[in-house]
């Protein structure tokens, strides 16, 4: 409770957010149950006619509720493991950078400086042209852009604890160096570069969802993106195929914003 207090409200109300969320991604299959890309009414129907279909249907007579219910699992699936991946890659690279010092870490920058000389969109745009489209390789060509922040953040925290007593005090206990950087440095340095999470996955929905929206998503699977470029051919008759997927990602990306605000603000959060 003493950590729910500190998150401050900003930091509750987007916990809240994202816990109804994440509700509504595990329920979706017992909420509306079915196919979502199933063909199941009129066309365009507008929201609130019918008790069948809530929220309408889109041009080929698919259910919007349903597409945006299994359109959560994708966004919220794809943001968090991408997420994940980067920063577990980006500690690795800034834990390297940092306690090798000299040849490995002037090298390991530059490599970091490169990607991110090169836009985290543009990075996934090629990367999924290489591969193609599905969820595995959403979440790769994500992270490819998305792991450079938490390196370097990360090795700026190894620089500051790699002359610390502590690690003198492994070295005289025989521990190997690598030993020492993953063991006992990563785990101090680990949570300025966590605190970057809700940054990497409100840029990681995002991106999702653009690339879903130029076609470049997993064509088997509803995504927010896929949805609101469906709407944009019938935007004038019925804006509101790509106004609710719309809402659904703005509210997402505020939820996560929130919750990055409550922890940076109270980042000394005690049990």
């Amino acid at each position: 409770m003493t950590a729910w207090r500190q998150l401050g409200w900003e930091g509750r109300i987007g916990l809240v957010l994202l816990a109804v969320l994440i509700l509504m991604a595990l329920l979706a299959p017992w909420i509306v149950p079915g196919d979502p890309l199933a063909i199941v009414g009129e066309p365009l129907t507008p929201p609130f006619t019918t008790e069948l279909h809530i929220l309408g249907t889109d041009r080929l007579g698919r259910d919007v509720l349903s597409e945006l219910l299994y359109g959560t699992r994708i966004t919220l699936l794809v943001a968090f493991f991408s997420a994940a991946a980067a920063l577990v890659v980006g500690s690795i690279v800034g834990t390297l950078a940092g306690f090798l010092g000299g040849f490995a870490d002037a090298v390991l920058m530059r490599i970091t400086e490169a990607f991110q000389t090169v836009p985290g969109f543009l990075l996934a745009l090629a990367a999924i042209s290489v591969t193609g489209p599905s969820v595995p390789t959403l979440i790769f060509a994500i992270s490819l852009g998305n792991w450079t922040q938490a390196a370097r953040v990360t090795r700026a925290e190894v620089l500051s604890l790699r002359e610390r007593d502590f690690v003198a005090a492994a070295r005289t206990l025989g521990m190997r160096p690598l030993e020492i950087a993953f063991r006992e440095i990563l785990p101090n340095a680990f949570g300025p570069a966590a605190s970057l999470a809700a940054i990497s996955v409100a840029a990681a929905i995002l991106i999702e969802a653009a690339l879903s929206f130029l076609g470049f998503g997993d064509p088997n699977r509803v995504t927010w993106g896929s949805m609101i470029a469906e709407g944009r051919t019938v935007l004038r008759a019925a804006p509101y195929l790509s106004i609710v997927p719309g809402l659904a990602l703005v509210i997402t990306v505020l939820s996560v914003h929130l919750v990055g605000r409550g922890l940076s603000r109270n980042g000394r959060l005690r049990p």
